[in-house]
């Protein structure tokens, strides 16, 4: 495992959390940055993802314009964000960053298959 997501938690509904992801190492400045989320029985779900040029970004339909994908390439380690605002009870769910090898300077995308480094999930607990 070479991301670390951290962050999660307990909150209640209406509540904001932000998880962070370290991703060290030069590659993963070349890398589209994403996010997905597993609840249990469900299968994962595409989240957010951003560009590798910090310019694009695509939202899941459930957290659209709830959610926000931000990345800061410091030297050679990427700090992927995932700012949750307006959290509701279907947010819960581990949270998982991944980096994909798609060399796209602007693409961004939704596949889990095209993420080819994941990290070890947190978890986000919403109560009602």
């Amino acid at each position: 495992v070479q991301l670390q997501a951290s962050g999660g938690g307990l909150v209640q509904a209406g509540g904001s959390l932000r998880l962070s992801c370290a991703a060290p190492g030069r590659r993963f400045i070349q890398s589209p940055m994403g996010w997905f989320r597993q609840a249990p029985g469900k299968e994962r779900e595409f989240v957010g993802v951003i560009s590798r040029s910090d310019r694009n970004r695509k939202y899941g339909d459930s957290v659209k314009g709830r959610f926000t994908v931000s990345r800061d390439n410091a030297l050679n380690t990427v700090n992927l964000n995932l700012q949750m605002n307006d959290l509701k009870p279907e947010d819960t769910a581990v949270y998982y960053c991944a980096a994909s090898e798609r060399q796209s300077w602007d693409g961004v995308y939704r596949d889990p298959n095209d993420y080819s480094t994941w990290g070890q999930g947190t978890l986000v607990t919403v109560s009602s």
